[in-house]
C-alpha cells in the first residue's frame, strides 16, 4: 500500500509526462476516484490517509498541503513517481483514462452530486467549510454500485 502523497506523485508525474500538468483541485478529485474504485475493485483502500468533504469536493488534506502553494495553477514542480503494485497502478491508470479528460471544476461538480461527499457533509451547506471524513464504506458502496450498474447487474 502506498501513501496518498506517493499516489499523488504518480498522478502528477503522469500528467507532466503527457505535457498537461494537473492542478491541485483536479489532483484531489483524482485521488478520491482512485480510492473509491480501488475500494470497489479490491475491497481494500489504495492508501489509508483520510479524504475529507471540503467545499470544493473531496480533499486529502496532507496532499493538499503539499501542493497548495500552486493555488489554482498547474503543478509544475518535478516529482519522482513511486513504484506502484500492479493492481494499484492498473486501477489508477484506468481512473486517469476515465476521469482525466475532465477539468478539476468538472470533477468538483460531479463529486457534489455523488453520495459519498453528500453523506459526509450531512446537511452542511455546500459553501460552508467542513473536515468531515468521507468513509471508506461510503466510497466502496457507491463505486461498487456504479460498477454493477455499468455491467448491467
Amino acid at each position: 500500500m502506498v501513501t496518498a502523497s506517493e499516489l499523488a506523485k504518480y498522478i502528477v508525474h503522469k500528467y507532466q509526462e503527457a505535457g498537461d500538468p494537473v492542478t491541485n483541485l483536479k489532483l484531489q478529485k483524482l485521488l478520491y476516484y482512485v480510492q473509491g474504485w480501488h475500494l470497489a475493485m479490491s475491497d481494500n483502500p489504495a492508501f489509508t490517509d483520510r479524504i475529507e468533504a471540503w467545499v470544493h469536493g473531496p480533499v486529502q488534506p496532507g496532499v493538499y498541503g503539499e501542493y497548495k502553494c500552486n493555488r489554482w495553477n498547474p503543478i509544475c514542480t518535478e516529482v519522482q513517481p513511486p513504484a506502484l503494485d500492479i493492481q494499484t497502478k492498473s486501477i489508477t491508470d484506468e481512473v486517469l483514462d476515465i476521469y482525466g479528460g475532465d477539468s478539476g471544476y468538472e470533477l468538483e461538480i460531479r463529486t457534489h452530486h455523488e453520495p459519498p461527499w453528500i453523506e459526509a457533509r450531512d446537511g452542511i451547506p455546500p459553501d460552508q467549510e467542513s473536515t468531515s471524513i468521507i468513509s471508506h464504506e461510503s466510497m466502496k458502496h457507491f463505486f461498487k454500485r456504479l460498477s454493477e450498474d455499468s455491467h448491467g447487474k
